[in-house]
C-alpha cells in the first residue's frame, strides 16, 4: 500500500474553500482505496503553515500512477494551482 500525503498553503485565507473544493474532485478518481481532504487544525506548537492536507491510499504504484494520469487530476490541478502558495507531497510505502 502507498500512502499519498500532500500539504498545501493558500495564498490567502479566502481561497481555502475553493482549494478544498478543487481537491475534493480528486476523490472522484476511482484508483484510491481511501481519500480525504481536510483543513489543518493548526494546533501544533511549532509549525502551523499548512492549511489543507490531502491523504489518500493506493494499493500499489500502478494505482497511484493511474490516479495521477486521470483527466480529473489535471482539472483539480488547474483549479487549485493559482490559489495555493506551497505544495509538498510524500508517497510512503506502508509495510
Amino acid at each position: 500500500m502507498i500512502r499519498h500525503i500532500v500539504f498545501f498553503t493558500a495564498k490567502t485565507e479566502d481561497n481555502l474553500d475553493a482549494i478544498c473544493d478543487g481537491l475534493n474532485l480528486l476523490g472522484t478518481i476511482p484508483h484510491s482505496t481511501h481519500f480525504e481532504v481536510t483543513r489543518n487544525t493548526k494546533v501544533d506548537q511549532i509549525s502551523n503553515e499548512v492549511d489543507v492536507v490531502v491523504y489518500a491510499e493506493f494499493a500499489d504504484e500502478a494505482a497511484l500512477a493511474a490516479y495521477k494520469a486521470h483527466p480529473t487530476y489535471d482539472e483539480a490541478t488547474r483549479r487549485v494551482r493559482p490559489l495555493r502558495e506551497i505544495r509538498l507531497s510524500a508517497d510512503v510505502i506502508a509495510k
